[in-house]
């Protein structure tokens, strides 16, 4: 086979944790289960990270696994993280499900102190503006036609 030929191939863009959870996903259809039961936050983080290399390889299957495992694990310290996340790769479902946790004031007080709240407010200024909109009542159309146009 040609790999054999060849030298070592270089994944530059993807830690090897990840990399490594992909192949198990790829050679025997399930994700290991994790040893120790897991921390929710890390567990949250790298369900993020398999996503995208989910969605850069196409992996169908893989993608409704952790998109379920990403929404099941919200919470205040990866939901800033998961939404960015989800702006840049039109993640809708995990969209959705950060609007819908954000939606109770003390969850959105906690995501607005946490490391990642600085990120989302860089990288997606639109989804704040979007998230801000969705907090006013539906008879307050033309003050959300205005937020969401600026």
């Amino acid at each position: 086979m040609k790999e054999k030929v060849g030298g070592p191939i270089e994944i530059s863009d993807m830690e090897s944790e990840v990399f490594k959870l992909l192949l198990h996903f790829i050679y025997m259809d399930s994700l290991p289960e994790t040893s120790n039961g897991g921390e929710a936050g890390r567990d949250g983080v790298m369900a993020g990270h398999l996503l995208v290399a989910a969605d850069r390889y196409n992996i169908e299957r893989l993608k409704l696994i952790c998109k379920e495992k990403l929404c099941n694990l919200m919470d205040s310290n990866i939901v800033a993280t998961s939404l960015a996340l989800a702006e840049q790769h039109s993640f809708n479902t995990v969209k959705e499900a950060c609007f819908e946790f954000l939606s109770c004031p003390s969850n959105l007080e906690a995501m607005m102190a946490s490391d990642g709240y600085e990120h989302l407010k860089n990288c997606c200024p639109s989804v704040l503006r979007e998230l801000a909109a969705s907090f006013l009542p539906a008879e307050l159309k033309a003050v959300k036609d205005i937020i969401m146009t600026t």
